[in-house]
């Protein structure tokens, strides 16, 4: 039987990325009549087993680096070896090779918007100088593909205001927890109390960056063991800025009850969702910043799914959803921890009414696949 050949490519993120290949790939590869393949960067001690899928670690070089040029001429030759039906771009960069490639084999072009990219590039002053010019140019390729692409994925809803150019043809696909198959039956048990929690493990997870509030997490639970002498926090994820992560490791080296698990180097996310499991509190420290601020990090539908009691720096949209699930509060990190602040988290039960359903990656599967079956 033929089958309809689908390309998943990422330029940065690796072939074992949890929405690429752990969530968009393996729903797809459920599909009868499909046949699944995965491009990124090279990911260490990464074991596919997924039947269906082939993956392909064509990528690998340091972010500022030629070899990123030349990759567009890895990943053209990757295209012309597959011959796709439908590409999945995850990334700006691979978007004119694979515009240019659709329109001479008449390929389906779907464009994954998992970032602002214009905006990152613009506010978050990774690049100071360039960053500017590099936003211009990201936006402007993404305009001028734009025509040509049959179909966007959005991570997040804001993405269809902030990309006017993208018209109607986009599908809402938000990075909601996709459980690993051997956690599905160990969901923590709800309701869930905190008093009787010895000791108190709070826990930082995913991208370590000043931006997202990794120092305020510190900082809290420094505070918290005024209070709660037995609390522990957990920082587990990669921090691609080496410099601020030498200030991060020189705050907590005389700090024994923090705790930090990759931080040079990525970190499995298997091993993250693991830890999630140990630990009771999840901490959302983020500063409040354009780029972030519409955005609902993947990290807050994973302690919603695992039943971790949740304190994020107060955002509406957030908040909204913790409020819905009963599962913690939203709190202003500026702020010193009082006892009162202590008395609420200690005492007040959470989850009540169960895990909520609706932030597993399982409500968006079906609208994928439909999709999907509209545009092979």
């Amino acid at each position: 039987m033929f089958r309809k050949r689908i390309l998943l490519a990422s330029l940065l993120k690796p072939v074992s990325d949890t929405r690429m290949y752990g969530k968009i790939g393996k729903s797809l590869a459920k599909m009868a009549g499909t046949e699944i393949h995965v491009a990124g960067f090279v990911s260490k001690n990464f074991n596919p087993t997924e039947s269906g899928i082939q993956v392909h670690p064509v990528f690998n070089f340091s972010r500022l680096s030629w070899q990123r040029v030349a990759a567009q001429f890895t990943y053209w030759r990757l295209l012309k070896n597959i011959k796709p039906q439908l590409v999945i771009v995850g990334t700006h960069e691979l978007l004119l090779p694979s515009w240019w490639y659709c329109r001479l084999h008449s390929c389906t072009l779907v464009y994954d918007v998992r970032e602002n990219y214009y905006v990152n590039l613009t506010t978050q002053g990774v690049y100071p100088v360039a960053g500017k010019l590099l936003g211009l140019l990201v936006r402007a390729i993404e305009k001028f593909t734009a025509p040509a692409v049959h179909h966007f994925l959005l991570a997040e809803a804001s993405y269809a205001h902030e990309l006017p150019f993208i018209g109607t043809s986009y599908t809402v696909l938000q990075n909601k927890y996709q459980p690993l198959p051997l956690q599905v039956q160990v969901r923590r048990k709800t309701p869930v109390h905190l008093a009787a929690a010895s000791p108190l493990r709070l826990l930082f997870s995913g991208t370590i960056s000043q931006l997202y509030g990794v120092l305020e997490a510190v900082r809290f639970v420094e505070q918290l063991r005024q209070y709660v002498p037995d609390a522990q926090l957990t920082i587990i994820g990669y921090c691609a800025d080496q410099t601020f992560l030498g200030e991060l490791k020189k705050k907590i080296s005389p700090l024994p009850f923090v705790q930090l698990i990759g931080g040079d180097a990525l970190v499995p996310h298997a091993q993250i969702l693991e830890e999630e499991k140990r630990h009771h509190i999840g901490l959302l420290p983020y500063h409040p910043h354009p780029s972030t601020f519409h955005c609902v990090p993947t990290k807050l539908f994973e302690y919603l799914g695992n039943g971790l009691v949740t304190v994020a720096q107060y955002n509406p949209h957030w908040n909204q959803m913790i409020e819905a699930a009963d599962a913690g509060f939203g709190y202003d990190f500026s702020k010193s921890v009082t006892r009162q602040t202590v008395q609420l988290l200690l005492e007040k039960t959470y989850y009540q009414n169960g895990l909520p359903a609706q932030v597993f990656w399982a409500n968006e599967e079906p609208r994928l696949e439909r999709l999907m079956r509209q545009l092979l």
